[in-house]
């Protein structure tokens, strides 16, 4: 039979949510510096509109950051806190100097795509596991960020 942790789920099923997680951590950790530096950087004719937009984003980032380290401690195991491990652990990268809108809002969606791919893995992975607490938290952020790709996409058209 198969080790449970404390909140009843398979303890290596918990260590590979976990794992995934903390990828999903470090991720949206990079996303928020990102975007919170296109707050700060943007200029232009749609600075009052994306200025807003990218707070927006880098609120909703900071929250679901916290919601996530969370939920890896819930299931019994330790959120990459330095940013040594978010940078090493990231497939987004930094961006550095982004002042123009289009720029900013492209690499807002690259985010989302990175997000969503790992998202979409974590979804599969807490089923696998019987782990409701985690694929509702993943079924919301997916059903928000894919109103915002439409949202962004189309401000580029």
């Amino acid at each position: 039979m198969a080790e449970k942790n404390l909140i009843g789920l398979d303890e290596e099923l918990s260590l590979q949510l976990a794992g995934k997680l903390n990828e999903l951590l470090s991720n949206f950790q990079l996303f928020y510096i990102n975007t919170r530096g296109f707050h700060w950087n943007i200029t232009g004719g749609k600075f009052f509109e994306l200025h807003a937009k990218f707070e927006e984003l880098y609120n909703d980032a900071l929250i679901k950051i916290d919601e996530v380290a969370e939920r890896i401690l819930t299931l019994g195991h330790t959120p990459v806190h330095s940013y040594s491990g978010y940078l090493a652990t990231s497939t987004i990268r930094e961006a550095i100097n982004v002042s123009e809108g289009k720029s900013a809002v492209e690499k807002v969606l690259e985010g989302f795509t990175v997000l969503l791919t790992i998202e979409r893995d974590l979804l599969k992975l807490a089923e696998k596991a019987n782990d409701e607490g985690t694929g509702a938290l993943m079924s919301d952020y997916i059903r928000e960020q894919e109103k915002l790709v439409w949202m962004y996409s189309s401000s580029l058209k």
